[in-house]
């Protein structure tokens, strides 16, 4: 009997240790830290630590759940769900959620601590775009889709580099000075044409670049090119919803600036 993807998608949920391990021990550390400071009377605000815990479900609906096994075996725009969640979502909610009493004890190792220098907006962006493309080529795509060590870096990767690349907007730690509003407006905006040129990429091809995903879906009725196009339009819609509530915020700190400029003159 074949099993189809809608047959196994209720058992399909990956429950492996080493795979729930880091997110478990992160999830402890943050959870520790935070009580702590809760009770040094440091607290950290809920919202932060609803996004946090928010990034960690993210992770976990990523990794673990049925979206991972669809991914892999059966559909390109699943794998593509998966990858925006890890590299965009997730870190996204997982910075905003911490502040700089939260990293104290990571940043007071020296190490971690000159790893700063990633989260300068000028080193974050190139970096988290050059991960992204990179990641895209089809040899790099195939061997991560069969290896299970080059797959963990891939997602390890798209996870770090979307934290660095979302660090200077958040300011989980201090921007430079000059890194203002307006400037945070422009970068937001650069970030989604990086992303949208690959999307469209998909989009409008015509010609399947993985091979893995050249074969037909008859039950779900997804040609592999269909299947790749919807893939372009999982990565421009998640992109335009993110870039939309990115820039509300930011034009609504702008026009708070503007304000108090008007306040104080």
């Amino acid at each position: 009997m074949v099993v189809t993807p809608i047959a196994s998608i209720g058992t399909s949920w990956n429950l492996e240790p080493l795979q729930l391990a880091p997110t478990l021990l992160v999830s402890y550390a943050y959870l520790r830290r935070t009580r702590t400071l809760a009770r040094r009377g440091q607290p950290v605000p809920g919202w932060r630590q609803f996004l946090f815990w928010l990034g960690i479900a993210l992770v976990i609906l990523a990794l673990n759940s049925p979206i991972d096994e669809l991914g892999e075996q059966h559909f390109f725009w699943v794998h593509m769900t998966q990858h925006v969640l890890l590299g965009d979502l997730a870190p996204l909610c997982f910075v905003a959620g911490l502040t700089g009493p939260v990293l104290r004890p990571v940043l007071a190792v020296r190490p971690f601590e000159k790893l700063r220098v990633l989260t300068h907006p000028f080193v974050a962006l190139p970096v988290w775009a050059v991960n992204l493309y990179v990641w895209h080529i089809p040899f790099l795509y195939e061997a991560a889709l069969h290896h299970s060590a080059i797959h963990a870096l891939e997602h390890t990767m798209f996870f770090t580099c979307g934290a660095f690349m979302w660090s200077p907007v958040v300011e989980t730690l201090p921007a430079p000075a000059w890194f203002g509003t307006g400037w945070k407006l422009g970068y937001i905006a650069l970030v989604r044409v990086v992303e949208t040129v690959l999307g469209n990429v998909f989009i409008w091809s015509s010609h399947v670049f993985y091979s893995t995903y050249r074969h037909v879906h008859p039950l779900w009725g997804i040609s592999p090119v269909h299947d790749q196009n919807l893939a372009g339009i999982v990565m421009m819609a998640e992109g335009g919803f993110i870039t939309l509530a990115a820039l509300a915020w930011l034009f609504l700190r702008l026009a708070e600036e503007g304000e108090l400029r008007q306040s104080l003159l």
